[in-house]
């Protein structure tokens, strides 16, 4: 795979620093992935559009559980994966997050699969996913692409697959899109995080709710481990999507609405000029007056969206 030569410098930097090296996407781009096992375990809904089902896959050594909507009929159906955003894992429940945009394509022929990602749901638990700075949870939708690839579920095409992500999914996009380039065709991304990911740990990571009791445990744990942002900007460069554009091969859409408290338009329009500075496709929407959750102008986010899924999947 053909890489920009900041992210092969970046690859021999981090590779010199030793263990951080393990947490880049320098190593992601690098890594062999074999998701697999992918298997319907029960029947959670039907109606006369589709069929939800409850799955499982092998993401490494680990199980993880999401759902599975199948369309009804013949198939075999392009499938997009929906990445859903930042829920407390407490909280969480299996197929959570995204369901208006699950329904929305499977009842337009589209398989959908959900991944609930590693600490969810019925998936297996992983200590040290608080310190991977999500690239674990990256690494769970890659693997549920190669699960569908290597799946002997015949009503899914393995050749045809999208991603849809959502805030935290969207930056799990931003991981795949400059680390796997060609794995899947298309993607639409709601309200990304930061591709530079100075700006997620900072926002989100970094502060607690009073910042007068200074940083959260977990950013003292990751300063710790890694070095802030200050004195090691090598390995935060290697864990930001931003110095990677060069990679990138697939289309794009950003869909952004200027009232989003959650996640600042400004990081898609500074994506959106990296990538034009790169030479690379993206097409940023921009919704006046739409929070983080789409509401008034869902219903043209979600045919924008499929537009895409249809001229690029259907070819």
């Amino acid at each position: 795979m053909k890489r920009s030569i900041t992210a092969i410098l970046l690859l021999l930097l981090c590779s010199a620093a030793g263990a951080e090296g393990t947490v880049s996407l320098s190593g992601l781009a690098e890594k062999h992935f074999d998701g697999r096992d992918l298997v319907i375990k029960k029947t959670l809904a039907s109606n006369p559009s589709y069929t939800r089902y409850y799955i499982t896959y092998k993401s490494g050594k680990l199980n993880i559980s999401g759902i599975l909507n199948i369309p009804k009929g013949a198939g075999p159906f392009p499938v997009i994966i929906t990445a859903h955003g930042y829920i407390n894992p407490k909280v969480y429940t299996n197929g959570r997050g995204l369901k208006r945009e699950q329904d929305y394509l499977a009842k337009r022929g589209y398989a959908v699969l959900h991944p609930d990602y590693r600490n969810h749901a019925g998936s297996d638990k992983d200590d040290g996913e608080n310190l991977s700075l999500h690239m674990g949870y990256t690494e769970d939708v890659i693997n549920a692409v190669y699960a569908i690839k290597n799946s002997g579920i015949k009503s899914l095409d393995k050749d045809r697959i999208g991603l849809l992500g959502h805030s935290m999914g969207g930056l799990i996009g931003l991981n795949m899109l400059v680390t796997k380039p060609g794995l899947i065709k298309a993607y639409v991304l709601f309200a990304p995080m930061s591709s530079d990911y100075r700006d997620n740990f900072e926002r989100w990571i970094l502060r607690s709710r009073e910042e007068k009791y200074g940083p959260r445990p977990v950013a003292k744990k990751i300063i710790e481990m890694y070095g802030s942002p200050d004195t090691n900007p090598v390995f935060w460069n290697n864990i930001s999507a931003k110095y990677f554009i060069g990679n990138v091969k697939d289309p794009v859409q950003v869909h952004h609405g200027t009232a989003d408290t959650s996640v600042p338009i400004e990081w898609s329009e500074r994506l959106s000029k990296d990538f034009e500075e790169h030479g690379k496709a993206l097409k940023l929407y921009i919704y006046p007056g739409e929070k983080h959750e789409f509401i008034d102008d869902w219903p043209t986010v979600m045919k924008r969206a499929k537009d895409l899924f249809d001229a690029v999947l259907h070819r």
